[in-house]
């Protein structure tokens, strides 16, 4: 006998503001159980010490969270000089102190070594596996394990304030980059250390910051459905973005019905003039109906790669 699924049917993307203290794992269990959601997935970590965009996925918008994990990000940090951490940053134990010596002129000196492409060693406090393993239980248990630098991209790094220990940057990167390294290498570079205090993740992909809505923002709006004695969807539903959202930077293809269908059934479809992609946003019929991505295939057929299941 099929296993029943706990919880509801529903499609979208969340943006959440993630407090402050928990894991985006916890939020994210969270989220699941006031929307009742069968099926729920974030896109990307945060650090408990970390506030901000976290982007969750319900339902059918899940099978395209890896788009939005390899999206670009925004950050506003704020580190301490003077002070190095093992996590390299405040949650972290001081592992050396040394006095703070730096002008602007170096800080905005090495700043710049950040901007463009560059390559990043990863933190043994990160989420990154190793022989199927979490860096982070290695660090925890003190072992150190080989990592391989990464190539990453820093678009923008802005200096926004430098106030006696503290600075303070926004950060404009792509995916995989750790900004808690950053700020350690910058600490390395201007001889006294550092490790972040603050964090907040202010950006992903094209998302609008205005659309972002706090975990108690979602338990009031529960509470009031409770209430008033209504279905909490009527009031939770309205606040999901589509789940085409998260691949709105694909070109377009815009199939006539018949040849959609024929995609739905998993078949490849030769049209006129496909965009020379390897991914495309696939869309339904006058009212472009998303219906999912496909990719080129060898024979110049656009072949399903992840299709939305419309349920009746």
């Amino acid at each position: 006998m099929a296993r029943r699924r706990k919880g509801r049917p529903v499609d979208g993307i969340l943006l959440l503001d993630k407090p402050e203290g928990i894991s985006s794992n916890d939020a994210l269990q969270k989220v699941k159980r006031i929307y009742f959601a069968e099926k729920a997935g974030h896109t990307g970590a945060l650090d408990p010490l970390a506030t901000g965009m976290l982007p969750i996925c319900l339902g059918e918008a899940t099978k395209f969270s890896q788009f939005l994990l390899d999206s670009d990000k925004r950050y506003r940090v704020v580190a301490r000089l003077g002070i190095r951490t093992n996590t390299s940053d405040s949650d972290g134990e001081v592992i050396q102190e040394r006095s703070v010596d730096v002008t602007p002129e170096q800080l905005d000196q090495c700043i710049d070594q950040f901007r463009g492409e560059t390559d990043q060693v990863p933190s043994m406090f990160s989420a990154l596996k190793y022989q199927g393993r979490p860096l982070y239980e290695y660090a925890r248990e003190g072992i150190d394990v080989p990592r391989e630098s990464r190539k990453i991209t820093v678009y923008e790094a802005n200096l926004i304030r430098f106030e006696h220990d503290e600075v303070e940057m926004d950060i404009h990167c792509s995916k995989g980059t750790y900004i808690r390294t950053i700020v350690d290498d910058l600490g390395e570079m201007l001889g006294c250390g550092a490790h972040v205090i603050k964090l907040r993740r202010t950006a992903v992909a094209q998302y609008p910051a205005e659309k972002m809505i706090t975990l108690c923002e979602l338990e009031s709006l529960l509470q009031e459905a409770q209430q008033k004695e209504e279905p909490p969807k009527n009031l939770l539903d309205p606040l999901l973005l589509p789940a085409d959202t998260a691949v709105q930077s694909l070109p377009e293809v815009n199939l006539i019905p018949e040849l959609a269908e024929m995609v739905q059934k998993g078949q490849a479809v030769q049209i006129l003039d496909a965009p020379d992609k390897t991914q495309l946003r696939l869309t339904k019929g006058d009212e472009r109906i998303f219906i999912g991505v496909g990719e080129m295939n060898d024979d110049g057929k656009i072949a399903p790669k992840r299709l939305v299941v419309f349920r009746s």
